[in-house]
């Protein structure tokens, strides 16, 4: 019996010291004295708490990249442009950005000085058979202001016996768009008569009406009409079109839209360099058309206008 009972308390001392050793286990698992944590489990919020918090000698987790608000295009990536670490390449670098600005501002350089001497006013521009006035954009069918100040200036330049034809020269790509009729009817009105106007109806740009007043309207000379800061590109390119012509740079007060034409102009300096280098066929080139030859030849049966 006694050696029954020996044998069945070492059993018990021996299950109790297993349970010892299973809370320790569970201890060093979970941080925490307690029931030992299930395998798969995930460790409670006091263990993990513990081990990245202050003091505890670890880094906490960096937050990840705002959630951008485009989407995501795959293999296409934006970087952002960085100078040369050498000497070198930063003058390099430098060069070539200075080269870039030069390249630029050449073709301004170019309408600056195929209009130098040829800027004139209504005043003092030289005597010549025909007026060219570009078309300026209409508003409910009548000129817009802009394009009625040079009408304006264009009728006085036929009163003064400075011109005897006025081409009006503008858009008419669509039925309900008709820029040459609603000039010549502002021209009418101001005194012009209607058989000294003829009209271009495919003036689509300035390239387009120089080419085509010279190789349809066959113009020779002529005073072009227009604002001040278009003038210079548009004896640029009448001077590569073959005309001999001189420029009335019509005044405007320096507003939104002036500011806002100066600006067009040094992107279109470009593209009139082009123009006039490559010279292309305007957008509707035709037959030669007659209207021109026609207008000078009864304005000279007529006579000069009564002042």
């Amino acid at each position: 019996m006694k050696a029954v009972r020996g044998r069945a308390e070492g059993l018990r001392g021996d299950g109790e010291s297993g349970d010892g050793d299973r809370g320790r286990g569970s201890r060093d698992e979970d941080g925490e004295s307690g029931t030992p944590r299930r395998p798969g489990s995930p460790p409670s919020a006091s263990s993990s708490s513990g081990r990245g918090g202050p003091g505890s000698g670890q880094r906490p987790p960096r937050p990840g990249p705002a959630p951008s608000r485009f989407p995501r295009i795959p293999g296409l990536r934006f970087s952002v442009p960085r100078l040369p670490r050498s000497v070198r390449g930063r003058r390099r670098f430098v060069r070539a950005a200075v080269l870039g600005c030069v390249l630029g501002l050449l073709p301004m350089t170019w309408m600056t000085a195929a209009g130098s001497g040829r800027v004139r006013t209504v005043a003092d521009v030289p005597p010549a058979p025909v007026a060219v006035v570009f078309g300026a954009g209409l508003r409910d069918g009548t000129p817009s202001p802009y394009l009625a100040h040079r009408l304006d200036a264009a009728a006085e330049l036929y009163g003064a016996g400075t011109v005897r034809v006025v081409l009006v020269t503008g858009d008419n790509s669509t039925l309900d768009y008709d820029e040459p009729d609603a000039m010549r009817a502002y021209l009418t009105a101001r005194g012009v008569p209607d058989d000294r106007i003829v009209s271009d109806y495919a003036g689509f740009d300035t390239w387009d009406s120089c080419v085509r007043a010279k190789k349809i309207f066959g113009v020779e000379r002529a005073v072009l009409v227009t604002q001040g800061f278009h003038i210079r590109r548009a004896l640029a390119l009448c001077g590569a079109a073959g005309l001999d012509a001189y420029g009335v740079g019509v005044a405007e007060r320096r507003d939104v839209t002036w500011y806002a034409g100066g600006a067009r102009e040094v992107l279109a300096a470009a593209k009139a360099a082009l123009e006039a280098a490559v010279r292309p066929d305007p957008h509707f080139l035709g037959p030669r058309e007659p209207g021109v030859r026609e207008a000078l030849a009864s304005a000279e049966s007529a006579g000069p206008p009564a002042p």
